[in-house]
């Protein structure tokens, strides 16, 4: 049984960590080496690095950030945004990621995820997935990207199966709705797309609570959390959301003293 994943995430915008609700009225929340080494000293399983803009700005994600991330760290790390070729995974690849997030780029050329896992290796391919609910005369969620600024009209889970079958090794999937909200996950979403695939799920979007933790892995049936706010306002700790989960007979990773 392969232990639940805690994953802080730094959303970066021009050099800092942000962080907004439903991916607008963005806030700074701190410098983004700093956070990364003190998640990674206060035990967080892996660290997700988002260029929020780089995408919508039309640039690759900033090199040399990454690099001095990467070297502070001891845990996996995982990097996006505006990654749009082979070339640009290689790059962030050699700077010191374990992994890169596709989003737009993915949608625009899904072969960018069977090539990078062909090359690379399926381990190394994260397809993020920012997922929309349609309106109440339409179930469903819609695929969006550019940051969340442009709806595709992609059905979300349709979209998790194709990558999944082009060779993505995770999908990291954030509900727009729950976004910086604190009011807890999309646990329906969540629980659909996990059962529909055979990668892990990465629930994100709406962490608020030890509770809403649980259900995302419980209900939701998600192989790792990505937290945001609640750990970057200090509502959290890591330590304290292990204790909790462990308390509650799922198995994670112990912190090492």
């Amino acid at each position: 049984m392969v232990a639940l994943r805690l994953i802080p995430c730094l959303d970066v915008a021009e050099g800092r960590v942000v962080k907004g609700v439903n991916f607008l009225g963005l806030r700074d929340a701190g410098d983004p080496v700093e956070l990364a080494c003190s998640y990674s000293q206060e035990g967080a399983d892996e660290l997700v690095f988002l260029d929020i803009a780089a995408s919508h700005e039309g640039r690759t994600t900033l090199i040399e950030m990454v690099r001095r991330t990467a070297e502070s760290v001891t845990i996996p790390f995982t990097v996006g945004g505006g990654i749009n070729s082979v070339e640009g995974i290689r790059e962030l690849l050699r700077a010191g990621a374990d992994k890169v997030s596709l989003n737009s780029a993915a949608v625009r050329s899904p072969q960018l995820v069977e090539q990078g896992a062909k090359l690379f290796g399926c381990q190394c391919i994260v397809v993020a997935i920012d997922a929309r609910r349609r309106n109440a005369t339409k179930l469903g969620w819609d695929v969006y990207v550019k940051g969340g600024r442009e709806n595709t009209g992609i059905d979300v889970v349709e979209w998790a199966k194709q990558v999944a079958d082009l060779g993505a090794g995770e999908i990291l999937l954030t509900s727009m709705d729950g976004d910086g909200t604190q009011a807890g996950y999309d646990v329906e979403l969540t629980r659909i797309v996990a059962e529909s695939i055979d990668i892990p799920v990465i629930a994100s979007g709406g962490a608020g609570s030890l509770e809403h933790i649980y259900e995302a892995f419980n209900d939701g049936k998600a192989s790792a959390a990505l937290l945001a706010s609640l750990l970057h306002d200090g509502v959290l700790k890591i330590e304290e959301i292990k204790t909790f989960l462990a308390q509650k007979s799922l198995l994670v990773r112990p912190i090492e003293k």
